[in-house]
């Protein structure tokens, strides 16, 4: 697979999002399936690979068994943030630098590394100024315990900030032909004048834009989707029509929708790098076969033409998680 680079890291044209596999759609993958998923997406080409410590220790330790094999030739990144083992099992921002400290230790002894390839602030705490937070990774990087520095879901006035305190590698958001606010709120922006990688999570629409999904699907009681507004059934219905485009556009490539929606976010800039999730096989196949779709200057115009006539329903976020982003 072709290479990219975000800041001066590089990786594959597309990644691998292992959050799905014990975290947020549903009943987790069975470990031995995972972790020969993860080593097929290796065999592949991927070599860049997402986790967090928020999705589970499960997670992370999947992850390092499945790709210690391939020890020193893969980027792995995890993400902080977040207290971690509370009895309660809610999400509570923290990004104090002492707890940054603690959960790095974590981090290290699930992935069974010495030190962490790209360590993102999973979501801006506004208890604690980005300074802070950028100063205790630089330290961590001074230590050797993290390699380089990135933020998820971060507003570019944060990502500034902390980048001049340390130099940010990666921003990651949601990006994607059903969310494209990266484009409006400065963050692609900043991210191209400061020489910043930018990491689109969902880049399938938490999977609608594969065509797999319509109306009529019911998700298992444990997806998150169930939460989402623009997964109502309403919205799903009403939000057909981009999937009926990349139908359209996939079916003279010989393509899929998902490929064409993948290949879309490649051709928006040399320093995008998608991150696609999956459990299946064939999916991970699919996803890997966007990286060699081309989509030409009349096919990006024919997209841009089409979905500006289309009005996308449904929020992506229920309102309180819709808060903790964009900070």
């Amino acid at each position: 697979m072709k290479k990219r680079k975000l800041g001066d890291l590089e990786v594959s044209a597309i990644g691998y999002g292992a959050m799905g596999l014990s975290h947020g759609y549903g009943p987790a993958t069975g470990r031995q399936q995972a972790i020969s998923l993860l080593r097929a997406a290796v065999e592949r080409g991927v070599t860049f690979f997402d986790t967090a410590q928020i999705y589970g220790a499960e997670n992370e330790e999947i992850v390092s068994e499945a790709l210690a094999p391939f020890r020193g030739q893969l980027v792995i990144a995890t993400k902080f943030g977040f207290e971690l083992g509370r009895a309660d099992k809610q999400q509570v921002l923290n990004s104090r630098p002492e707890n940054i400290r603690q959960v790095t230790e974590g981090s290290l002894q699930r992935l069974r590394v010495d030190s962490i390839d790209l360590y993102y602030q999973h979501r801006v705490d506004p208890d604690v100024p980005i300074e802070d937070v950028a100063g205790t990774v630089k330290e961590l990087i001074q230590e050797g315990k993290v390699k380089h520095f990135g933020l998820s879901e971060a507003g570019a006035p944060t990502i500034r900030r902390a980048h001049r305190v340390l130099p940010v590698t990666a921003v990651q958001s949601e990006y994607s032909l059903w969310w494209r606010e990266p484009e409006t709120n400065g963050v692609l922006t900043a991210c191209e004048e400061l020489g910043i990688g930018f990491v689109p999570f969902s880049p399938l629409g938490k999977g609608f834009l594969t065509g797999k999904i319509d109306e009529t699907t019911t998700f298992d009681s444990s997806d998150f989707r169930n939460i989402v507004p623009r997964f109502s059934a309403e919205n799903r219905k009403a939000n057909q029509a981009v999937v009926d485009l990349l139908a359209r556009i996939a079916g003279e490539k010989r393509a899929t929708p998902a490929q064409i929606a993948l290949a879309w976010l490649l051709a928006r800039k040399p320093w995008i790098v998608p991150i696609p999730g999956t459990t299946k096989l064939h999916r991970l196949e699919e996803n890997v076969g966007a990286a060699t779709v081309e989509l030409t200057a009349g096919d990006l115009r024919e997209i841009e033409d089409v979905v500006a006539t289309i009005t996308i329903h449904g929020a992506r976020y229920p309102e309180h998680l819709q808060q903790r982003v964009g900070r």
